[in-house]
């Protein structure tokens, strides 16, 4: 997937629409499906799209608009990283999916997850706003609201608090990430069981459309 960059002016509902089309999620982001998938290795793992999922990825999206990261899967290692890094506030179920991200980024991409986890220090995530007020907000308006762009001003690194940040989050992420490994060798069988009556409804609509 092209990253794509997305005009200043644009208001952030404008901006979603287009990231919504970009990245194939449907008209409503894909909100409403009742389940969704978590991709282990090739294999399309379901689990329910719960109401604390989607109270937490509609800021998420957000996120990606306004940070400029990928929904490729290192993407969204940085992004998990980023929101713990600018905090996740109330939302438990950011924090549980952010949690096993970062455990993940630091396996697969260390120096991207930690910069991206450094940067969000240094700005502040939307999650607890009025949800629709942002929507009728300007992308440039919020990116230098929330700091998503802002340089370290003390030019020698991160502060040790925020490293002993990064230390807690990435002994939690462990756990969080071993338990979500765990969980989802479990329901494997349900995936595969789930791809394949997908490519046979798949096969039998293009039969029917032939």
């Amino acid at each position: 997937m092209a990253l794509v960059h997305y005009d200043e002016g644009l208001t952030m509902r404008e901006a979603r629409a287009l990231y919504f089309e970009v990245n194939r999620f449907g008209a409503d982001g894909g909100y409403g499906d009742a389940w969704v998938d978590f991709k282990l290795g090739p294999l399309p793992v379901p689990f329910p799209n719960t109401r604390a999922r989607v109270r937490a990825v509609r800021y998420h999206d957000l996120h990606h608009v306004l940070t400029g990261y990928d929904t490729n899967a290192i993407g969204e290692f940085e992004i998990a990283a980023w929101e713990l890094g600018a905090g996740c506030k109330g939302f438990v179920a950011a924090w549980q999916l952010n949690l096993g991200g970062l455990f993940a980024g630091l396996l697969s991409a260390p120096r991207r997850t930690v910069r991206a986890f450094f940067r969000g220090r240094r700005s502040e995530s939307l999650y607890g706003r009025p949800f629709e007020e942002l929507l009728d907000r300007e992308v440039g308006e919020l990116r230098r609201e929330m700091r998503v762009d802002e340089r370290s001003s003390s030019g020698s690194g991160p502060a040790a608090l925020d490293v002993l940040w990064l230390a807690l989050a990435s002994l939690a992420g462990l756990v969080v990430g071993v338990l979500g490994f765990a969980t989802a060798l479990v329901v494997a069988p349900i995936g595969i069981v789930n791809l394949a009556l997908r490519r046979h409804r798949a096969r039998s609509a293009a039969e029917a459309g032939a």
